[in-house]
């Protein structure tokens, strides 16, 4: 069980200029104390920095002395822009400017999170961010395209088109050509065999969403400091309490440890 100090972390919203020259909003968490560094979180695919998986590990960093950022991607949540005009090469973007915007508020050393296809985008992102530390993905695909499979019955219509709409979990998305074309022109797996940072990769075994065998391959690939955290449960959301806290003491005692 995480233990929580008396002295509660405070929160503040943040604001940055995106990819496509939106507003990006975010909320930083800082520590009671002086932070011994900061985590930057990037949410997965059709999340936003709100969902539960977001919120309880910035709680946990905080908490764990470290000031901790989670932002919404251009056209989720609470930032401007179209999700119609989202790419992951945009989202590469979005992080990149969000970490600047960290190192720019003298949060560092810096370590950088993310989930599901986030994950993705943060392993992207990290060879063009020399401030990053440490890195971790949660429940990530191996395979940009792997996204692909939750508008499967929509893509030809896409393509076709250029444009449609799709439903991924019981709400409706658009999506543009653009973003599947520009899915293809990423290599994760190539990017985690060149990262030269300390690198952990977490996953729950009851993942039905992204398989656990995704992990085993960016483990696999990766070559130098890391370290392949398998969970029993969680799912691809870590919706569970109990399963989130085991999460998160894994993802704060790695940054502990390498920040």
């Amino acid at each position: 069980m995480i233990e929580r100090p008396t002295d509660r972390p405070e929160t503040e919203a943040i604001s940055f200029v995106g990819s496509g020259g939106n507003e990006l909003v975010g909320v930083l968490h800082r520590p009671p104390q002086r932070a011994k560094g900061s985590v930057l979180m990037a949410h997965c695919f059709t999340c936003s920095k709100d969902l539960h998986t977001m919120t309880r590990l910035a709680g946990a960093l905080s908490d764990a002395g470290f000031a901790a950022f989670r932002f919404d991607f251009t056209g989720r949540g609470d930032s401007e822009g179209d999700f119609a005009d989202k790419t992951l090469s945009a989202n590469v973007t979005d992080i990149v400017r969000a970490a600047t915007t960290l190192i720019e508020m003298g949060f560092g050393p810096c370590g950088i999170l993310g989930h599901s296809l986030g994950g993705a985008a943060v392993l992207l992102a990290t060879e063009k961010l020399k401030t990053v530390r440490s890195v971790v993905t949660i429940a990530a695909p191996a395979n940009a395209s792997h996204v692909r499979h939750l508008f499967a019955s929509s893509e030809a219509e896409i393509l076709a088109e250029g444009i449609a709409d799709v439903n991924i979990g019981g709400r409706v998305f658009t999506l543009k050509d653009d973003f599947i074309h520009d899915l293809e022109t990423h290599d994760v797996l190539d990017a985690v065999a060149t990262l030269d940072r300390p690198y952990m990769t977490l996953h729950a075994e009851d993942d039905t969403t992204v398989r656990i065998a995704d992990a085993e391959q960016l483990h696999g690939a990766a070559s130098g400091h890391k370290k392949f955290v398998r969970l029993a449960t969680g799912g691809h959301l870590f919706g569970d309490r109990g399963a989130a806290e085991d999460m998160a003491e894994e993802v704060t005692a790695w940054f502990a440890s390498t920040l």
